[in-house]
């Protein structure tokens, strides 16, 4: 990562561009504001706060959007909690250990990736639940909640529309990770569980299971309907949007239903027909027996 250290002590200044890059970091100094704004591709910008009087908030619009600390002689509203309210992300006072700034720098580094990160899963996570309607969720109802569903799918969908409802994130556990049963009895009460694949458990392992969530904030998915009594609240969710992540096989009508939902739209009924090795004529069949209207 590039850093830019904007300090006029040019020993202070060398000195921490050497330790730095000795661990990986490109390092360039600036000892006035105006050279601090010559480029303006940085990761980090390590800003002295007493340059001389120079006014280093240009410094801190240019970059505010990278990881900025502040090198502080002294704390004041000057040189501390103005800066933060205008951009910059912590400080350091002079004189400091340099394990010190690379512990700083390397939270907000992390911070940083782990912010890109939560954006990408989410960005990933809406477009793989565009379709699904979740409007029946209820934070009134006392957990656990049990759900059984045709789509895995359809449950997570639920599930993670639950947790932006409360504004809460959950812990995922699948009933298919051994000692997965013992690391949920473990977890505190509070904490909002998300659990799948309860269709997988021995009848025996079942009960275990439901005695263990009794006092637990979880949201339990299965994709079979259970015969045993569950003794919590139930939801059912049923979607046509059959895919291949089910524990069964799907039937031919499954499979074809399932193309002609998915695809109706992205491909001319000639082309689908085709795959399915069926007439256009039969394609129209199908829509009508399995009441698939194609707006126009």
């Amino acid at each position: 990562m590039k850093v830019l250290i904007v300090e006029n002590e040019i020993y202070l200044a060398q000195s921490i561009a050497t330790k730095l890059s000795e661990i990986g970091f490109t390092c360039e100094t600036a000892a006035s504001i105006k050279d601090a704004l010559q480029e303006q591709h940085y990761d980090i910008i390590l800003l002295s706060t007493n340059i001389n009087g120079q006014d280093f908030y240009p410094v801190i619009e240019a970059y505010k959007d990278k990881i900025i600390i502040l090198l502080v002689s002294y704390i004041s509203q000057d040189t501390v909690s103005d800066p933060l309210k205008a951009g910059a992300n912590d400080y350091i006072l002079k004189p400091f250990m340099i394990e010190e700034l690379i512990r700083k720098m390397k939270h907000f580094i992390e911070y940083e990736r782990l912010l890109k990160e939560n954006k990408t899963y989410k960005q990933y996570l809406k477009n793989s639940f565009k379709g699904f309607s979740i409007d029946n969720i209820s934070i009134k109802d006392p957990l656990p909640l049990f759900i059984t569903t045709n789509y895995q799918r359809y449950a997570d969908a639920y599930a993670f529309a639950y947790a932006e409802t409360v504004d809460e994130p959950f812990v995922y556990y699948t009933l298919n990770d051994k000692g997965a049963i013992n690391q949920i009895k473990s977890e505190d009460p509070t904490q909002l569980l998300y659990i799948t694949d309860f269709q997988n458990l021995k009848k025996s392992e079942k009960l275990q299971f439901l005695e263990i969530i009794a006092n637990k904030r979880a949201i339990v998915s299965s994709t079979e309907k259970e015969s045993e009594e569950i003794p919590f609240k139930q939801i059912e969710l049923k979607s046509d949007n059959k895919v291949f992540d089910r524990n069964d096989i799907m039937t031919i009508d499954e499979y074809v239903k399932y193309i002609i939902i998915n695809y109706q739209y992205k491909f001319p009924d000639t082309t689908i027909s085709k795959k399915l090795g069926i007439s256009r004529k039969s394609l129209w069949e199908k829509r009508k027996k399995y009441e698939i209207f194609k707006k126009k």
